[in-house]
């Protein structure tokens, strides 16, 4: 299913990354995460490609988190060693997208919650359709932000408004988050893709050596101290997804309610 619903297209000197799970509003499965890192690495090997697009198909970029899998669940088929060791999956994924040596432009149209605005952040560019809405939802089901995000999230809007979107769970739209720093341009839901296109020629028609060079330098001097900051939101989730308020967020998801969360 995870092959399936992640697609890598080649025109030219752009490759357009497609997540293709349009009839779950492209929600983001385990097996789905492994993909889209094996995808992002393999552009350590492809000379030809200058530019890359990430976008989801349909009218949203990407709910976030499947609920239905087993780690919003319980797992106690599961020994605590293997749970901790799968929680690293989200941070692996967030690097092999940064560590991508070639520009990375991501298109969002809709929503893009959790996991959907985790990918849209690692990427170097995101040009938002004027109905996108993005948030980090992980606080309405008593859990942290993790994937090693949260930093990224302050490099790009500040602390303060960081704080606005990771401490609510809240949406919050396009124009909102042009003006705040993290879209980088709007465009009309149907220019959504010419836009992106015409940012990837853009960076494509550089010379890609100093190009890529320069992309890695300013991430490593922007992030530099995020890995040994966030060494431990895998470990905050896994206590987190112990507690009570944590069944219950899922619960009210799930049931359409109001969740009454207790600090338990």
């Amino acid at each position: 299913m995870a092959e399936s619903c992640i697609k890598l297209n080649r025109d030219g000197a752009i490759a357009t990354v497609t997540i293709d799970r349009a009839d779950k509003r492209n929600a983001i499965t385990n097996e789905m995460m492994e993909a889209l890192a094996e995808t992002a690495a393999g552009f350590a090997k492809d000379e030809q490609t200058r530019a890359v697009i990430f976008r989801g198909e349909g009218s949203d970029f990407s709910v976030g988190a499947d609920l239905n899998q087993p780690r919003f669940q319980g797992e106690a088929s599961r020994s605590l060693l293997m749970r901790r060791r799968a929680a690293e999956l989200g941070a692996t994924l967030m690097r092999a997208i940064q560590e991508i040596h070639q520009p990375t432009i991501c298109a969002v149209q809709g929503i893009a919650t959790g996991a959907g605005a985790c990918i849209a952040s690692a990427c170097d560019f995101r040009i938002g359709a004027d109905d996108a809405r993005v948030g980090y939802g992980e606080v309405k089901l008593g859990i942290n932000l993790m994937w090693n995000a949260l930093p990224v999230c302050v490099h790009l809007i500040g602390p303060a408004r960081a704080k606005q979107m990771i401490m609510t769970g809240k949406l919050f739209d396009a124009a909102t988050l042009e003006r705040w720093g993290f879209f980088d341009a709007l465009a009309p839901a149907s220019d959504l893709s010419t836009t992106a296109n015409e940012w990837a020629e853009t960076y494509a028609a550089l010379p890609p050596l100093a190009v890529q060079m320069i992309k890695r330098s300013i991430n490593q001097v922007s992030g530099a101290l995020d890995r040994a900051i966030m060494h431990m939101d895998a470990d905050q989730w896994l206590l987190a997804s112990q507690s009570n308020d944590f069944r219950e967020g899922v619960s009210a998801f799930f049931e359409r309610r109001k969740p009454d969360f207790k600090g338990e």
